[in-house]
């Protein structure tokens, strides 16, 4: 019987990027917040592919501020350094920072600890229980049984928005047809020669893995091996084992999807070892615990940011992160993986605020993966940076509504720019010259 219960004045649900920014952001502000989270650490896509690089997080070659710069920075000023930005290899993708995954994890923990937040690990939010259009309970569960949490307001980072889709809030599965992006399982290659492996001009390694594919050595869909340097030097970050046609809310197909994920992975590195230079003394390592996955659920928010939206540059007057992502489609269905530029070169657009606030629930915002947004403008905006700022948005909106003692759709669009503008984010907002979209 669920008999333990307790009061927060927000509750975050998820512990990636998204989680980690609303968490923090609502904390500075002065509110109680609990965070949980499902797995056993922080960092969300981190956690699940370690050492992905937070790609997308300079804009025009500019950071988009706000938490994702204080935690780069403080990484940093480390010594040694634990982070560096770098320009990525792939097409269409400006710079990107590469850092010490172990580090960058324990200081997420040190700064959700200096903010206060208090933050349970192994919990899981099951049901929330509604007073009209409120949320007025949320039942959880962890290894000692149920609980029972009673928030002011809820934010949604869970990446698959359970709650907020059990709490009434209209979804999507994938696109018009449900297909989803596949899911990938990452890992790193230890004791590379960097020199002789990265000798050939292609970044793709697509003639090496053309012949591996037709030995029948690779996977189909290893015709391109996404290959990067790691942070440290020697190690590569392996991108490259995607899982298709996988439905990221089922958890026996995730399973499945992992095993065989792992399976390719141990194939890709004894290919790697076998035939290209400068891999041959190397090893794999930290390989993923579970497959990452990129989309399920988009929910329905007050504004649906579309295509047309990215291609045009639009700048939002609650735009509340920069971002020129190219359009990362990733073997959806039968399709290939994009990397189409999503604005003109030197361009970029704002996620709005609404894209985060349900139509009809008062104390229900919703950040990262399960923003409100169209099929291909959700490819740009899923970056780890714009989704930790979209966390810290959601966070501080939560603390206006809450002052004020108003639903988060009466927040208004312009004090909350205002604020995020206040603390480090840049390029927010409508920007003077460009039309800004209502």
């Amino acid at each position: 019987m669920d008999t333990r219960q307790e009061a927060t004045d927000v509750l975050v649900i998820g512990g990636g990027t998204a989680g980690f920014g609303a968490a923090l952001a609502a904390a500075r502000q002065g509110l109680s917040v609990t965070m949980l989270e499902a797995t056993t650490k922080i960092g969300g896509v981190m956690g699940f592919c370690p050492g992905m690089p937070w790609g997308g997080g300079y804009p025009m070659d500019r950071i988009i501020g706000g938490l994702i710069e204080e935690l780069t920075e403080r990484l940093m000023a480390m010594d040694p350094p634990a982070a560096e930005k770098r320009p990525c290899t792939l097409e269409n993708f400006g710079p990107e920072i590469v850092y010490d995954h172990d580090l960058a994890t324990l200081t997420m923990f040190e700064m959700l600890e200096e903010a206060g937040v208090r933050l349970r690990l192994g919990a899981t939010a099951l049901q929330p229980h509604m007073q009209g259009d409120r949320i007025a309970q949320v039942a959880c569960s962890d290894r000692n049984g149920l609980f029972t949490i009673v928030p002011k307001a809820v934010i949604d980072c869970s990446g698959d928005g359970d709650i907020s889709a059990k709490a009434g809030v209209p979804y999507e599965l994938g696109d018009a047809s449900g297909n989803m992006m596949a899911v990938t399982i990452s890992f790193h290659m230890i004791g590379v020669d960097w020199t002789r492996a990265f000798a050939d001009p292609d970044p793709y390694f697509e003639a090496y893995a053309a012949r591996g594919v037709a030995e029948g050595r690779l996977h189909p869909d290893l015709a391109k091996l996404y290959l990067m340097r790691g942070f440290h030097k020697g190690s590569v970050f392996c991108n490259s084992v995607h899982v298709r046609g996988v439905d990221g809310t089922d958890p026996v197909a995730v399973g499945a999807a992992t095993q065989e994920g792992r399976r390719r992975c141990a194939q890709l590195a004894q290919f790697l070892r076998a035939d290209v230079p400068g891999f041959e003394a190397a090893h794999m390592a930290l390989l993923s615990p579970t497959v990452g996955v990129r989309e399920t659920r988009k929910l329905h928010g007050q504004y649906r940011l579309t295509e047309t939206d990215i291609a045009a540059a639009a700048k939002f007057a609650d735009g509340i992160v920069a971002c020129d992502n190219p359009i990362d489609d990733v073997m959806r269905a039968e399709g290939e993986m994009t990397h189409e530029a999503a604005t003109a070169q030197g361009q970029y657009y704002t996620i709005p605020y609404r894209c985060l606030v349900p139509e009809r629930i008062e104390n229900l915002l919703f950040a990262g993966r399960i923003l409100s947004a169209e099929p291909l403008a959700f490819a740009s905006v899923r970056g780890m940076p714009q989704c930790m700022a979209m966390g810290q948005a959601t966070g501080t909106a939560a603390a206006l509504a809450l002052r004020d003692g108003v639903p988060v759709q009466a927040v208004q669009g312009l004090e909350l720019v205002a604020s995020l503008r206040a603390q480090g984010l840049n390029r927010i907002g409508g920007s003077a010259g460009v039309s800004d979209a209502a």
